[in-house]
């Protein structure tokens, strides 16, 4: 009898002591998950640091500029930018905003653009010839192709150790993405394709004053030069949207003034001329896939958005009414009420987005 009520007596202080320690394990974690709670704004927006510096990875024949905002273990989220456009034209409330949602974002500037840089002597060309025999049907000789600017996007990903990831590109940034999608398929965990193309014969053409706005580098001064981007700008723009010419302008002084190279701007064209129809490509994609076009593009009409969702496999295809073919204020919140929801739907973890 003894001997049972010493075990008893043992048991009890076991459970007791057991029992408050978990007791004060779960007041820990509630506190924790309270504090967290409380504090999350601050916390995310620490994370999601866009003062984050410019850094560089060597990619093949090419040093890429890039920017990674947010953590390193949350899932990361490539963002592809188009003709001539740098790190900097996706606007930091939308990296902002993609980042507190859970995602570390990656932006950088495509070869040819912004800070990015050859690492030999870069290959020349004659525009002028080149667009003629364009005309003519003919076959043209671009020193690089939208598959290898995929592949430089792929390197940078490796660079920084990322398997998996999301990939959202714009205009010639979407074209690069449906290349990166069918190069690495099984890295790809998302694919959201904004104002852009599949590339198919057939489809509306953007008018000529347009194409000639687009081509225009040439410029004998930098007041020249921001004119002629502030004209491209206004051109490309939403007519349901005013747009204030100093706002142009001071857009496009703070390009100019990281980075001009009209020449590398006429070799990515070169590039995006010398592509065959992508519908094949597209075809082949299993990828989880929204297409996301505005219904008022001047240089991609609606049409282009629409055959790209076509031909893949399972795409959700959003048409947002008055976007044109520019992250205009006026539609970044439709924009990110489009993107947003596909993105959580295929994070790729069990995190809880960031709100």
């Amino acid at each position: 009898m003894l001997v049972w009520q010493r075990r008893r007596t043992t048991f009890t202080r076991i459970a007791l002591h057991w029992g408050f320690a978990f007791l004060v394990f779960f007041m820990r974690a509630f506190i924790f998950v309270v504090a967290m709670l409380c504090g999350l704004p601050s916390f995310a927006a620490n994370r999601c640091d866009l003062s984050e510096s410019t850094r560089y990875a060597d990619v093949g024949d090419v040093r890429l500029a890039y920017q990674s905002v947010g953590s390193e273990h949350d899932p990361a989220l490539l963002l592809v930018m188009g003709l001539g456009g740098q790190l900097i034209h996706w606007p930091d409330e939308v990296v902002e905003r993609l980042c507190q949602q859970g995602f570390r974002v990656v932006r950088f500037d495509n070869r040819d653009v912004g800070l990015s840089t050859w690492r030999k002597p870069a290959p020349s060309i004659n525009l002028p010839y080149e667009v003629l025999r364009y005309r003519l049907g003919l076959s043209l000789g671009a020193p690089y192709h939208l598959r290898d600017m995929a592949g430089d996007a792929l390197g940078l990903m490796d660079s920084l150790g990322v398997d998996a990831f999301h990939v959202l590109g714009a205009s010639m940034g979407g074209m690069i993405a449906q290349h990166l999608a069918d190069l690495a398929p099984q890295r790809v965990l998302s694919l959201t394709l904004v104002m852009t193309s599949s590339g198919a014969q057939g489809l509306p053409a953007p008018s000529d004053a347009l194409v000639a706005l687009l081509a225009r580098r040439e410029a004998g001064s930098r007041e020249a030069a921001l004119q002629q981007q502030a004209d491209l700008l206004a051109a490309l723009g939403s007519p349901s949207v005013h747009d204030d010419r100093a706002l142009l302008l001071h857009q496009a002084e703070v390009a100019y003034d990281r980075a001009f190279n009209p020449e590398g701007v006429q070799r990515q064209l070169l590039a995006i001329l010398a592509e065959s129809s992508r519908v094949e490509l597209l075809n082949r994609l299993t990828v989880p896939t929204l297409v996301v076009h505005g219904t008022a593009d001047p240089l991609l009409p609606v049409m282009h958005g629409v055959h790209v969702a076509a031909h893949i496999k399972g795409a959700e295809l959003k048409l947002i009414p008055g976007l044109a073919h520019r992250f205009q204020d006026a539609f970044k919140e439709p924009l990110l009420a489009a993107v947003l929801p596909h993105l959580a739907a295929h994070r790729g973890d069990l995190g809880l987005a960031r709100l």
